[in-house]
Formats: C-alpha cells, sequence, structure tokens
C-alpha cells in the first residue's frame, strides 16, 4: 500500500513547487515508509510514498511511461495505492497485446492498461486502489477509486484546478487549502454516517467508491463506473452455498500474493475464522505456516462480562481456531493505560484526519496493527462479511427493519447513541440535524436498485434488498476507513477479501430467505466454511469486536468530556448541553457507560479534539442560539 498526492493548476507554472508536493506526499510517510518521489510537469505533480509490497526492487513511483507525449514527455504518469490481485492475468493479456513490462509491480500493470483501454481499464480491475493517473496528451487528470472504497482518495477543486492526496492531511499541507467546517460539515460526525463523497472539511471532497473524476481544462467531472445491480437469482440452496465457497477458495489465495510477510487477523468469530482457516490452508500448500494475532484485554477473560453484543469472548475461540488450522497464534493484550495514553489517542486522531470514532475500538486497533507491524506488512481479515451476508441486528430487528431512517441510527438510538442528548435543543435544532439526516436517507432509498416488475419482490424481500444497499454503500465505508486508517498509521496493509466485488455481487441477489436457511444469521457462510472450522466456531453468535470492560476508563472518558464542557476556549463548549453532560458523569460513578453512550461520549470529545488539533475554523457557527 503506498500514499498518494499531487497538484494540478491549469494557469501556472507548477515546475519549481517540489518542496510543496513533497511535503504534501511527507504528510503520508507512514502509508508509504519505505520510499518517496514526486514528479513535476508544468500543469501537474504528483508525489508518492511508497510500501514496498510486490518487486520490492523496482516500481519506484511516481511511474513513467517509456512511451513519448507531447514536448517530450512521459505519455502518462501514475501514483498510485493499493493492490490489483488479478494483476497477472492481466499483464499475460497486454502482453499479448504487445505491451512490455520492466517490473513485477502492479502499478505497471495499471499504467499499460490505462493506455491500451484508457478510463475504461477500470472494469478490468479486481482490488482495492486509489490512482491518479496524468496524461500529458490530453492534459487530464484521472482519479479512480475502487468499488467499495476499500483505499481512500480526496480532492479540493481550486479555481484553475485541484488538489487530491490518500488523506486530508495531504492536501491541507498546501497552502491553497484551509481547514474550515461549518454545520452541513459536522452533521455527519454528529450523526455517525458517512455521506458518500462529503468530508467534514468546507470545499473538500471524497472520491466515492466505485466512481472516477477528470479533471481537465473544461472543469471536473464525476462518473460512476461501477454499482450494485439486482437480477433473480436462479441458483438452489446447493448451488449457491458451492459458488460462495469456490468464489471464497479464489479470492483469498488471490489476495495472498505479497514479497513480504503476510498475517491473518483472527478474532475466533465466523469471518475472521473463515479467511484464516483458507489461508492456512493456501500457506500449507506452499510448505509454510501461517501466522495470526487476535487482540484483548488486561484480565477479559477471566471477568468477560457478557451482553447482547458480545455475549463470549474472543479469546478462547481464537485459540482454538488456531489450534485447528495449525496457525502461530500471538495475543496481543492491552491495559487500560495504553488506551488512555494521550499519545496515542493523539496518533488515532492523526490517523484518522477526520472527526469520526469508535471510542476504544479505534485505540485498541490502532495499538494491535501496531504490535502486528513488527511481525508483517499485510494482514488478511474478515471485515465485510456481516455487510456482505446480513449479519448484523437490524437486518432481523423489526424495530430498525421498519424504521424510517438507517437502521443502525435507531437502534443505536435505543441504546443511548443519540446525538442530540448532549447538545443543546437550539444547536440541534438550528442545524436541522432530523432533515439533514431524512433527506439523506431519502437519498440512500433512491439509489437501491429493485427487481424489475411490480410484482416480482414480497415487501419482505424488497426491505432486505433495501438494508443491505444501506448497509453496503452507508456503513460498510465507515468500518473500512477505520481500518485503512488504524493499519496504514503504522504502515500496515490491510486486506479483505470479502469486499471482493465478485462476491459482493452474487450474495447482494441471494434472497433473504435462502441466506437465513438454517435460521441463523450469516447461515450461507456457514454453510460454505463447514469442512473448515471446529463446530464451536460454526454455531457461535456473531460477537462484535472486543471492547475494555472497565469502569474506571468510562470515568476517565467523562473527565475529558467534563473538561470540555466546562472550558469556554473548547471549540464545542457553547454547544454541549451542560446538565446532559452531568447526567452521564452522574452514571459513571456507581457502574459503567453502556457501549453506545461510550461511543457518544467518545465521539463528542473527538469532535472537539479534531477542531483543535486541525485549527477548524467554525465561525459559521458562533451567533447560533
Amino acid at each position: 500500500m503506498c500514499g498518494i498526492t499531487g497538484w494540478v493548476a491549469f494557469t501556472r507554472d507548477l515546475t519549481d513547487e517540489h518542496q510543496t508536493v513533497a511535503a504534501m506526499a511527507d504528510t503520508l510517510a507512514a502509508r508509504g515508509p519505505d520510499a518517496a518521489g514526486v514528479w513535476l510537469d508544468d500543469h501537474a505533480a504528483l508525489g508518492h510514498r511508497r510500501l514496498s509490497i510486490i518487486d520490492l526492487e523496482h516500481g519506484t513511483q511516481p511511474m513513467r511511461t517509456p512511451e513519448r507525449g507531447p514536448g517530450d514527455r512521459p505519455r502518462a504518469v501514475v501514483s498510485y495505492g493499493g493492490e490489483i490481485y488479478n494483476c497477472r492475468e492481466l499483464r499475460e493479456e497486454l502482453a499479448l497485446l504487445g505491451h512490455r513490462f520492466a517490473t513485477r509491480s502492479d502499478t505497471e500493470v495499471a499504467l499499460r492498461a490505462y493506455l491500451e483501454w484508457g478510463a475504461d481499464f477500470v472494469h478490468r480491475l479486481n482490488g482495492m486502489y486509489s490512482l491518479a493517473i496524468w496524461d500529458t496528451a490530453r492534459e487530464e487528470l484521472l482519479l479512480v477509486r475502487d468499488r467499495l472504497g476499500v483505499k481512500p482518495l480526496f480532492y479540493q477543486p481550486t479555481p484553475d484546478g485541484v488538489l487530491f492526496g490518500s488523506e486530508p492531511k495531504a492536501i491541507l499541507a498546501n497552502p491553497l487549502a484551509e481547514a474550515a467546517a461549518g454545520p452541513e460539515e459536522l452533521c455527519d460526525a454528529l450523526l455517525f454516517l458517512r455521506t458518500p463523497g462529503r468530508v467534514p472539511f468546507r470545499g473538500m471532497r471524497e472520491v466515492k467508491p466505485g466512481h472516477l473524476v477528470r479533471v481537465g481544462r473544461d472543469g471536473i467531472v464525476e462518473r460512476r463506473y461501477w454499482a450494485l445491480e439486482s437480477r433473480p437469482h436462479t441458483d438452489d440452496l446447493k448451488t449457491t452455498v458451492a459458488t460462495v465457497r469456490a468464489l471464497l477458495d479464489d479470492i483469498v489465495p488471490r489476495q495472498m500474493i505479497a514479497d513480504v510477510p503476510l498475517v491473518s487477523l483472527l478474532s475466533g468469530g465466523l469471518d475472521s475464522s473463515t479467511v484464516t482457516a483458507l489461508a492456512a490452508r493456501a500457506r500449507a500448500a506452499d510448505g509454510g505456516r501461517l501466522a495470526t494475532f487476535s487482540v484483548d484485554f488486561t484480565g477479559h477473560t477471566e471477568n468477560f462480562k457478557a451482553d447482547a453484543i458480545r455475549p463470549t469472548p474472543d479469546g478462547p475461540y481464537a485459540r482454538e481456531v488456531a489450534r485447528h488450522v495449525g496457525s502461530d497464534h500471538h495475543m496481543i493484550t492491552l491495559d487500560r493505560a495504553r488506551l488512555l495514553d494521550p499519545a496515542v489517542r493523539k496518533s488515532v486522531l492523526g490517523a484518522w484526519d477526520l472527526p469520526f470514532n469508535f471510542a476504544d475500538l479505534d485505540v485498541s486497533l490502532y495499538l494491535l496493527f501496531a504490535a502486528v507491524r513488527e511481525h508483517a506488512t499485510v494482514a488478511l481479515s474478515g471485515e465485510g462479511a456481516d455487510e456482505v451476508f446480513g449479519g448484523y441486528l437490524w437486518f432481523s430487528d423489526p424495530e430498525a427493519r421498519k424504521a424510517e431512517t438507517f437502521p443502525w441510527l435507531k437502534l443505536g438510538a435505543h441504546r443511548g447513541l443519540d446525538p442530540r442528548s448532549l447538545f443543546h435543543p437550539w444547536f440541534v435544532d438550528g442545524i436541522d440535524l432530523a432533515e439533514y439526516e431524512a433527506d439523506l436517507y431519502r437519498t440512500a432509498l433512491a439509489e437501491v436498485p429493485h427487481l424489475d416488475g411490480a410484482d416480482t419482490e414480497n415487501a419482505a424481500d424488497r426491505r432486505t434488498r433495501e438494508l443491505g444497499y444501506l448497509t453496503l454503500t452507508r456503513w460498510l465505508p465507515i468500518l473500512l476507513d477505520k481500518k485503512d486508517r488504524m493499519g496504514m498509521a503504522s504502515g500496515l496493509e490491510g486486506r479483505v477479501p470479502f469486499c471482493d466485488h465478485r462476491l459482493v455481487e452474487y450474495v447482494f441477489n441471494i434472497p433473504w430467505e435462502m441466506k437465513t436457511y438454517s435460521g441463523e444469521e450469516k447461515a450461507l457462510l456457514r454453510a460454505a466454511a463447514a469442512d473448515l472450522l471446529p463446530e464451536s466456531v460454526l454455531r457461535r453468535k456473531k460477537a462484535a469486536y472486543p471492547s475494555i470492560q472497565d469502569s474506571a476508563y468510562d470515568r476517565a472518558l467523562i473527565t475529558g468530556l467534563t473538561a470540555a464542557a466546562g472550558d469556554d476556549a473548547a471549540p464545542l463548549s457553547a454547544y454541549l448541553d451542560a446538565a446532559a453532560v452531568r447526567r452521564l458523569a452522574d452514571k459513571t460513578t456507581t457502574g459503567s457507560l453502556s457501549e453506545f453512550e461510550r461511543i457518544l461520549v467518545e465521539s463528542t470529545v473527538r469532535l472537539d479534539d479534531w477542531t483543535r488539533a486541525y485549527d477548524v475554523d467554525l465561525t459559521p457557527l458562533n451567533g447560533a442560539h
């Protein structure tokens, strides 16, 4: 994985801007600690930070074509981050078409595919990627992001072009950009949503998953090149299970291609265990042994308290799977002090760049990945299976299914995760948060592809299709962002086999009654993995990523929130409801916060910290009351 950045300006000469572009690239050093590069032209400048995964000796970027264009410039130049999993097949196809390769890198495959097929080359890629190609003949920049949005890519239009980068910090390192936000920019953070394309910095945009952006002298044009489609599912149950397994048998080994150490994250749940078992088989076939990693907290397994979200601890199941598949297992144990370490939390905020968070889950994931990075550069993950196979409670909960909003917001509000509860009503009403949420929901529902014919789907199947689409396009991107930011902060590349677009497209159209034919969530995945895993794991109910169970941790969080609410200099103090803060503080004197209350507290503190760290100008909010 790598970090990419750049600058296009059609009315100025950028050949003297090496220092600026290098500074933009240097903000991404954690994403690419192995090498750095800058390429300058009259109106385009590309920067790159490399994390070497394939062809370690070659593949330097920005990569230029040997073919020449106008003014003896390279015909095209690319700054690329990601992995193209079908690069071998594409290389062979391109070679038959007359292309010659100087490296084994997938970067060169992407560049030559562009030369052969133009922007349509994106339809041929299987992988996770963000890339920028400057075409010297057309004087056009092409920005591309993978179908599911595994790899991030941001851009900010300027009066004569654009700035772009893998993370907002790269754009903000350019003097033309400034950190500013208003009510609209803050709404997503307050609602725990990621609206496709929207970023909590005014003027900045995100290349949407499955989209490409063209930047030329005539302006900026965005085009969608991939979307979920609805098709009748005609396979019977046996064929469906076999197809899911065949896809996974192809996907996991394909995503293990690397010239650096690769491991698997293993929680002991169905998703990560399935990926781990398939990866262990592939590694054993090559005569090797897979290493696996889990996270736990001091005293967590011994003093575990079950709840609806985490009915069982991960540790025993992870160790059982490791024994079953023969992996070399490592347990990373964290304590409260590490999770509360101000330096660690500052690093987590800096990795995110954005005011989103998942409470202690962010911090523990960051620390886990930092520990894994001491052993490997690439880690497989089970992320995406719940979204693809319908593993979340909101797929079956009656209240969530009939909610006229995003179902996770409905469930969260019932359990203490209501952003309105900590802010003054005049602030929430003033930015019209309810209408903002309703408008986003209407927009998302209007995108859902339904089967042709009024009688093709019954009401239950129609709603399930809507829930699946909302989950894949509005919820999954948040989790993919979290995993990418926390991993790349340590230079660890995360790969997510369940996000292969072929699997997503196939499972999206499987009827709900088939997905849950046995009465269990993710029944199809359980059937597809039946010969891979211990029976205990096949029957284990979903348990969320582990969270620390420690009332002292919650009291420390409240201290931070109370400080923000009582500090007149704190950016959000004027908008926080002191009485609501006190009610939560009182609750921690006799017990712990619920997980959703904890997320609410941490997200509010994170938002305040974000405005300070990035010197965000909240002037439009002043005087709202």
